[in-house]
């Protein structure tokens, strides 16, 4: 059980929420906005996360929606990765979705709550920097739209105070190409060894990553030498490695050895899958 008190709030709009965030800010409760809630119980257990006020997302219109429209698809922060991938609307990311935790855990998780997370895996952000998506974020300064590409750099970079609403993404980009291999050591439940996510454009293939290191990540130099062509495909492989933006993680799931050979296998069954698909 949470062994501290705190005060529960359930805005109905994100002004209410962002104006909300501020006043409790002020008067020192170190509030934290609340959507699926997994997080905030897991940790504030073990003393990791400590509020004095939580802000429940789920009485927010904008965050709860669920849109397919003709050229784009937008998804609510407060969104279960369940009910996402229900739909079928994103394949992409209904299959970084489907390995998360288990399925009770996924009717609770949301979208954006997996996105801020403070675990390293974070495996739903793999699609949506591979696909250029767009998010919503508002704040004390007003709403913001941007790709999330300009915002996430080994966590999602929000401004105090700012929530996140909605992510968006373009219908030609969900038609992409794409591949998600999600590998672990011995078992088919737990966590994860690496996630490897990539898509191809325009004869390129873009890559990311979870559980290689401390967060999840794209890298321009690693999909650089990866699609170079000039070199085998090992040459291309090792050149790559030598790019990895951070240390390798090693722990209990796997040693930093093990999880550098998991990814050369990777990304070889990558290549040779991704080189001989056409775009769409």
């Amino acid at each position: 059980m949470i062994t501290y008190d705190f005060e529960y709030y359930k805005p109905s709009s994100v002004e209410e929420a962002v104006s909300l965030f501020q006043s409790l800010d002020q008067q020192g409760k170190e509030p934290v906005y609340f959507s699926g809630g997994t997080e905030v119980i897991t940790l504030g257990r073990v003393n990791r996360i400590k509020t004095g006020a939580v802000i429940d997302i789920k009485g927010i219109p904008e965050c709860l929606v669920l849109k397919k429209e003709v050229n784009k698809l937008t998804l609510g922060a407060a969104q279960a990765l369940t009910k996402i991938r229900e739909t079928q609307y994103f394949p992409f990311l209904s299959k970084a979705i489907v390995e998360i935790a288990d399925h009770t855990a996924r009717n609770k998780i949301t979208l954006g709550g997996n996105i801020c997370a403070n675990i390293i895996y974070r495996e739903t952000i793999l699609p949506l920097l591979l696909t250029d998506s767009q998010i919503i974020v508002t704040g004390p300064s007003g709403i913001r739209q941007l790709s999330i590409n300009e915002l996430f750099d080994q966590i999602l970079k929000l401004q105090r105070g700012e929530l996140l609403v909605q992510v968006i993404t373009e219908d030609k980009a969900v038609q992409l190409p794409f591949l998600c291999i999600k590998k672990r050591r011995n078992w088919d439940v737990g966590y994860p060894l690496i996630t490897t996510a990539a898509l191809k454009k325009n004869e390129q293939i873009r890559f990311a990553f979870s559980g290689l290191c401390a967060y999840p990540f794209r890298n321009e130099k690693m999909e650089e030498s990866l699609n170079n062509q000039q070199l085998s495909r090992e040459e291309r492989i090792e050149e790559a490695m030598q790019h990895i933006p951070a240390p390798v993680i090693d722990d209990v799931q796997g040693s930093a050895d093990y999880r550098r050979f998991v990814l050369k296998n990777t990304l070889l069954d990558v290549l040779d899958t991704m080189e001989g698909v056409e775009n769409v």
